[in-house]
């Protein structure tokens, strides 16, 4: 029960809806810095993770004690924000989704799909499920990654993998004709879903630019805990 009324109440199930976090191949967090991009993603890792599912988080930004923490939080959030809950209990569940999060620490140098190639493939060979999700969180979108992107595409569709990315945009910048930042808009093609974060008076707003038909649907939410204002 506990588990269902968590993921009930996860941002992720009002956004996007849980059953269609993996339909398709690459999704994107966009905002600009300091807006909730990591947070966000944290919270479509726990959809999963409270779904019996494994997932794999790959950080250019953070170590994996900040990763674990961002985790812990993220978790700590959700619990609160469904009221009162057995604080035994919560552990518990804690403690026993959290065996399935795997979390990888690089930085741009290190990245290197190759070895994530062969992480995964260590699942196979263990006879162990593949994550269901990857976060990678910390590309460049700034920069010419069509290399990278295709490699990436290639683990998709080797491992059946969702990836999802963390996408910066700058304040400065203008929105593109058809209303997507600029980042998004290099490499639309590749991207089956797109939400955008961005400030609006003390709230966030969440806009799904790429989901199919579901387009320009708002949904506001509160910056410390990521949780949906009803």
């Amino acid at each position: 029960m506990l588990k269902k009324d968590l993921m009930l109440k996860s941002p992720v199930s009002k956004t996007i809806g849980i059953e269609n976090l993996k339909d398709g191949g690459f999704g994107a967090v966009l905002s600009r810095a300091g807006v909730g991009k990591t947070r966000f993603l944290v919270q479509i890792a726990l959809t999963q993770l409270l779904s019996d599912e494994k997932i794999l988080h790959v950080s250019l930004d953070d170590p994996i004690e900040k990763i674990n923490l961002r985790y812990s939080e993220g978790y700590t959030n959700l619990v609160d924000s469904i009221g009162y809950v057995d604080p035994q209990k919560a552990v518990r569940l804690w403690e026993d989704i959290n065996l399935n999060k795997v979390g990888i620490s690089y930085n741009e140098s290190t990245f290197d799909t190759n070895k994530i190639r062969d992480y995964l493939k260590s699942f196979k060979k263990a006879d162990i499920p593949l994550p269901s999700i990857m976060i990678i969180d910390g590309l460049d979108f700034d920069t010419d990654i069509s290399d990278t992107l295709e490699k990436l595409e290639a683990l998709h569709r080797e491992f059946s993998v969702f990836i999802w990315f963390s996408m910066k945009c700058h304040r400065e910048e203008n929105l593109c004709e058809d209303g997507f930042p600029i980042q998004l808009e290099t490499y639309k093609d590749s991207f089956d879903k797109a939400v955008f974060l961005q400030p609006v008076e003390d709230k966030i707003e969440a806009v799904i630019l790429k989901d199919g038909d579901r387009t320009d649907q708002r949904y506001r939410m509160y910056p410390a805990t990521m949780t949906i204002i009803e």
